[in-house]
């Protein structure tokens, strides 16, 4: 079949109005600011566990306050940037007010989330996917960011544009989002379920990890839907045609979410303090995170054209998307074979959400010039998502080796108790990947800046 006659379906929303625009751009910008926090903290972080290095730092409070700041800030604040910057994208330009709001609650409440570590006294609480700490400070801080982000999350789906049976790859996308925006109010829901069930006589750590558990797992709903829309949409940014049609691609987006509300429904059926709740909730991201992710996966690494091919601009974007399926492939690998408490389970979540980040640092690249700014190219901009990806094959790949001799996690310095060469020789190799990751993760920020700047010397011309 001649294939000038069926042009392949672009995957790309409308460039938004101006109001939209400068919406996005401030939540791009939350986005960005949080990376720098966290780069800082993992400085640290990484530090702290390195042989022979860690021995500097007062470790025992120093280790887990840093892992705190950097977790929160990396995942929960960057994604949830990110999203309001898709979702402004996304909705109208109606109720502005609202979004404004919603993006000063956040960026307050992350304020007082990166100050607490260096104000406070509170006791570092590891808790799964919303670690904490047990202080007035971050604990209004974190709480002012929830009200953000329900707002944000409400305005989302109240503005969410209506589809009908007939659309194009527009049309796609935006279902995408709108059902990440979905998982994301299910997420709410469950913490604001959570929170009234939780027997409040339970110990600290086990108070918040029941707390989170429930809307953590439906979070990483939403951070895979929104990785799902990346993907295609810098395949078709780079000019190769995906080989999914619009109502492909729609039931993938649809088989990636209707695992989230088995959430409601480990609520109802069992407590929330029970094995059976918390297995549940386990079992429903492994089986609905998967179904929609290798026929994804494989759809882009099949339409992905020659580098030779691409357009300067598209180079950058190429290079983010490959490396964001490969570490998320290398995350998910991983996952299968993890057994106890040990350094595989962040070498596990780093693959696959450092995969999702590389999804979504692409798309921010190939946005910029919907935002006004320039469009990252040379070196800097086709090196970056390479050197970070690197990077954390690198630390991933140390921490794998030494979860095989039973190196524990959310630990530090002798606490590691690392006897054998092996062991340390692992942890070197974590510290090493880790550091370069961190180097490529503030390159991101860098080449963004200069997109900007050059972006803005355009307009003044």
């Amino acid at each position: 079949m001649n294939a000038s006659r069926n042009p392949p379906p672009e995957y790309a929303l409308p460039l938004p109005d101006s109001a939209r625009q400068a919406l996005a751009r401030a939540w791009l910008w939350l986005g960005l600011l949080s990376l720098v926090g966290s780069g800082m903290f993992a400085v640290l972080l990484v530090l702290s566990r390195t042989p022979v290095l860690q021995n500097l730092f007062p470790v025992a409070d120093f280790f887990h306050v840093a892992l705190v700041a950097h977790v929160d800030l990396s995942v929960l604040v960057w994604f949830i940037a990110i999203a309001g910057m898709l979702w402004s994208i996304n909705s109208s330009a109606r109720a502005m007010n609202w979004g404004w709001l919603a993006l000063s609650l956040c960026a307050l409440g992350v304020a007082l989330m990166a100050l607490a570590p260096f104000i406070g006294h509170g006791e570092p609480i590891m808790a799964n996917y919303i670690p904490l700490l047990s202080d007035p400070v971050f604990i209004s801080g974190l709480l002012v960011f929830g009200a953000g982000f329900t707002l944000l999350v409400l305005r989302s789906l109240a503005l969410a544009p209506v589809l009908g049976l007939h659309f194009n790859g527009a049309g796609a996308l935006r279902f995408g989002l709108n059902a990440a925006a979905v998982s994301a109010a299910v997420a709410i829901l469950a913490f604001a379920w959570s929170y009234a069930a939780v027997p409040t006589s339970l110990r600290a750590s086990a108070y918040y990890e029941i707390l989170f558990w429930g809307g953590g797992h439906a979070l990483q709903f939403t951070w895979t839907l929104l990785m799902l829309v990346a993907w295609i949409w810098l395949t078709s940014a780079c000019g190769a045609r995906v080989p999914l049609s619009p109502r492909v691609a729609l039931l993938m987006f649809l088989l990636a979410l209707v695992c989230v509300f088995v959430t409601p429904y480990a609520y109802l059926a069992y407590g929330v303090a029970s094995v059976e709740h918390r297995n549940l909730l386990t079992w429903a991201m492994r089986i609905g995170g998967g179904l929609a992710i290798l026929p994804m996966s494989l759809a882009v690494l099949v339409a992905l054209r020659p580098a030779s091919d691409l357009r300067d601009d598209a180079r950058p974007l190429r290079a983010a998307l490959l490396s964001s399926v490969v570490l998320f492939a290398v995350g998910g690998v991983i996952g299968i074979f993890i057994s106890g408490s040990n350094v595989k389970i962040p070498a596990h979540y780093h693959g696959s959400i450092v995969g999702a980040t590389l999804a979504l640092m692409g798309l921010v690249y190939h946005l910029l010039p919907q935002l006004g700014y320039a469009a990252p190219v040379g070196r800097l901009a086709r090196w970056q998502p390479v050197v970070y990806a690197t990077g954390q094959l690198m630390h991933i790949t140390g921490l794998v080796w030494s979860g095989g001799y039973g190196v524990q996690r959310k630990v530090a310095g002798a606490e590691q108790a690392l006897r054998g060469s092996g062991e340390i020789a692992g942890m070197g190799l974590m510290g090493l990947g880790g550091l370069i990751a961190i180097i490529g993760g503030l390159l991101f920020v860098v080449v963004v800046i200069r997109a900007v700047r050059h972006g803005k010397r355009a307009a003044g011309r």
